[in-house]
């Protein structure tokens, strides 16, 4: 009952500040485990799975400075989300959420660890190619627009509601992972996910992936 009334407030806030288009819904497995990679804009990007996602077993990350935050506190508790240190190795929330991928769940995720200060994409991190190659659980790329922070604030200063659009491509798998070319192995899993939201990005989001050869392969298979 509770993750029902905070997945409403969720709902509520987002209609009241936000006209939200999303294309590509049916890119988005209905059940069973699955990771949604996506770009990171700004703080309302996390409201969006809930939003977009009809499930009870979302698996979330949320920064550990917001603990510190009792509303923010008290949302986490309620939506089973999973506080992890960003800027460290934090094997127990990675454990965490390894362990409920296995059972089943969702897991959303920025493989860029934070927020781009410039909306654009930055350095995409291994932690989310580690986890996809591990369970071998299908990667769904997650494009989004509109949801910087400061465009928000824009428009809600103007009694306005901001336009964010939600692009979701199609699901794709990894192969394991031979330890003994681990990192090289993940770092060309990492590029081939950032370049697959770069793909469903319009050119001024694409950032560090602009010029890299596989986005450009990408775009010229999809036409």
């Amino acid at each position: 009952m509770k993750y029902k009334f905070t997945r409403f407030v969720i709902n509520l806030i987002l209609r009241l500040v936000a006209h939200i288009d999303i294309f590509g819904l049916e890119n988005i497995p209905s059940s069973g485990s699955s990771i949604l990679a996506t770009n990171h804009l700004g703080r309302l990007d996390p409201l969006l799975a809930y939003y977009i996602l009809n499930r009870q077993d979302i698996i979330m990350f949320v920064a550990e400075k917001y603990r510190q935050i009792p509303v923010f506190r008290w949302f986490v508790k309620q939506l089973d989300a999973i506080f992890i240190e960003r800027f460290n190795a934090d094997f127990h929330a990675m454990r965490v959420a390894l362990n409920r991928l296995r059972q089943g769940g969702v897991l959303v995720i920025a493989p860029e660890g934070t927020r781009s200060p410039t909306g654009a994409l930055i350095e995409g991190r291994s932690g989310v190619s580690y986890l996809a190659a591990k369970t071998g659980v299908p990667i769904v790329p997650v494009a989004l627009t509109g949801s910087e922070d400061k465009v928000v604030i824009a428009q809600l200063r103007r009694l306005r509601r901001v336009h964010i659009a939600v692009r979701v491509g199609k699901p794709f798998v990894l192969s394991p992972i031979d330890d003994q070319d681990r990192d090289e192995v993940l770092q060309r899993y990492t590029e081939e996910i950032m370049c697959k939201i770069a793909a469903l990005l319009p050119p001024s989001y694409r950032g560090v992936y602009a010029d890299h050869t596989r986005l450009k392969e990408l775009i010229e298979a999809n036409g």
